[in-house]
């Protein structure tokens, strides 16, 4: 199945940059240090100009073990980050699992809404896309259990498969209720409920998502599983590895890449881009 030719108004024939704003003082990477406000704006505004094409807010930590937090607190860390960065320009997503954050961020600007729960984890969550209407589009992520839990015991019997089944459902579940499938991306949420050898089986497989005829969306940046195989403990220093993963996804076609890191990886992709346009195989 040939792939979309755009997602949120981009289009797909290049590689996309989502960068990560986390407004949030726990976040396993960079919690803390755009909780403020301002903080959060110019670190946002600062992807844009290092090469992000989407500017993803989220006020909610869903790192492994993370409690969860009220719909109240969530509004406030993230609707005046989404409202200025909108209002400057940039295409803002809104990380979050909540019906009513989704609705208020879509109100302050943001155009894709991320949920890492595929629109199950609120009850009105689905609806809330649908009456946004066709100028927001979604991002439908696989997790298995929720944050608090969801690294005890992941299980799969083909995790790749599993994944791809388990997103083709709630992609046909949007459908039904009138969200077209050019608005849809789907990620397969590596660490989110995944061991290191789930994720590595779904990052060499990550050609097989391509089946669902959506944008494909990768966030392995700066995850645990990165530092396993590294060695690093850090989470920020994990750039060279979440890299390397997303240049070893661009190699089976992943268009969307959620990162910390904007600026190693937009060169990083441009290069890649470069050298695989002068291939013989893309020419063929």
């Amino acid at each position: 199945m040939q792939g979309p030719a755009s997602f949120a108004g981009l289009s797909l024939a290049r590689p996309r940059v989502m960068g990560i704003v986390n407004v949030t003082p726990d976040s396993f990477s960079d919690g803390g240090e755009a909780f403020q406000r301002v903080d959060a704006v110019a670190r946002g505004l600062a992807m844009r100009a290092a090469g992000a094409d989407i500017l993803d807010v989220g006020g909610e930590s869903t790192r492994p073990g993370a409690d969860p937090v009220s719909v109240d607190d969530e509004l406030a860390r993230v609707i005046p980050v989404v409202e200025r960065l909108a209002g400057e320009g940039a295409l803002v997503s809104i990380d979050t699992r909540h019906a009513a954050v989704m609705q208020a961020a879509i109100g302050a600007g943001a155009r894709i809404v991320n949920d890492v729960t595929a629109l199950t984890g609120d009850t009105d969550a689905l609806a809330a896309v649908v009456q946004a209407g066709v100028g927001v589009s979604v991002v439908l992520m696989h997790m298995q259990g929720e944050p608090r839990t969801m690294q005890l015991n992941p299980t799969y019997v083909d995790a790749p498969v599993d994944i791809r089944d388990f997103l083709a459902e709630r992609i046909a579940v949007c459908e039904r209720a009138g969200i077209a499938r050019a608005r849809i991306a789907v990620d397969p949420g590596i660490g989110f409920g995944k061991t290191l050898e789930h994720n590595l089986e779904i990052l060499a497989r990550m050609d097989a998502f391509h089946a669902l005829g959506c944008a494909v969306v990768l966030g392995a940046s700066r995850k645990s599983f990165i530092g396993t195989l590294s060695g690093e403990k850090a989470a920020g220093r994990r750039a060279p590895g979440s890299v390397a993963a997303a240049l070893a996804a661009r190699a089976r076609g992943v268009q969307i890449f959620r990162v910390h890191d904007v600026a190693e990886t937009a060169q990083a992709l441009a290069v890649w881009e470069a050298i695989a346009g002068r291939s013989p195989a893309s020419r063929s």
